[in-house]
């Protein structure tokens, strides 16, 4: 019997772990809020919210998916009629678990997992947005080469450093030249274009 990638299995088997995180699934459509052990918490967030994404398609397909995880079709009819609604604007995140005190019998690390219902605050969703926007800008923009990469790529090995003097040689003759066009400029009662 393989063992899960997220740690050891709940339950005997496969199928009753599965049965299980079904019937937390259920529990936590239904009343929104459960009080788990945290392993069992952990476990049942990627289950949920898969489930969440699926409801919000709300297509035939998706509804068929869900009824393989979720027995109850009222809840599955709950699901996609009233809590996929709420998570329209929201782009993934859609539980939440809260770590509580340990359990008093066992003394197992307890926690609460929660369907996340508060709406996104549009302040986040535009933080978000100018985020990405800088990334592609930053993405979008290609390297400027100056000219003297430009030149030592055109010339031979053996001639780039007769070619990297010639560019610097140029790149100053060409800074004497704005500056005193400046300073002819300031004399005539133009203003400096570099200021």
């Amino acid at each position: 019997m393989p063992t899960p990638p997220k740690g050891p299995r709940l339950g005997g088997s496969a199928a009753h772990e599965r049965h299980m995180l079904a019937n937390l699934a259920t529990a936590l459509f239904e009343h929104k809020k459960i009080t788990t052990t945290e392993h069992r918490a952990k476990r049942l967030r990627p289950v949920a919210e898969k489930l969440i994404t699926l409801a919000k398609r709300g297509d035939l397909a998706s509804r068929r998916k869900v009824l393989t995880t979720l027995s109850r079709k009222d809840i599955v009819a709950e699901l996609f009629e009233q809590t996929a609604q709420q998570f329209a604007e929201r782009n993934g995140g859609y539980t939440r678990i809260t770590k509580i005190g340990p359990r008093k019998g066992d003394n197992a690390p307890m926690a609460v997992i929660e369907l996340v219902l508060e709406p996104v605050s549009p302040k986040q969703a535009t933080v978000r947005e100018a985020e990405k926007a800088t990334e592609r800008a930053a993405k979008a923009t290609p390297v400027e080469k100056t000219p003297a990469a430009e030149a030592a790529e055109e010339t031979p090995a053996a001639e780039a450093p007769a070619a990297e003097a010639e560019a610097a040689e140029s790149s100053a003759e060409a800074a004497t030249e704005q500056a005193t066009d400046a300073e002819a400029g300031q004399a005539e009662g133009e203003p400096d274009p570099h200021a």
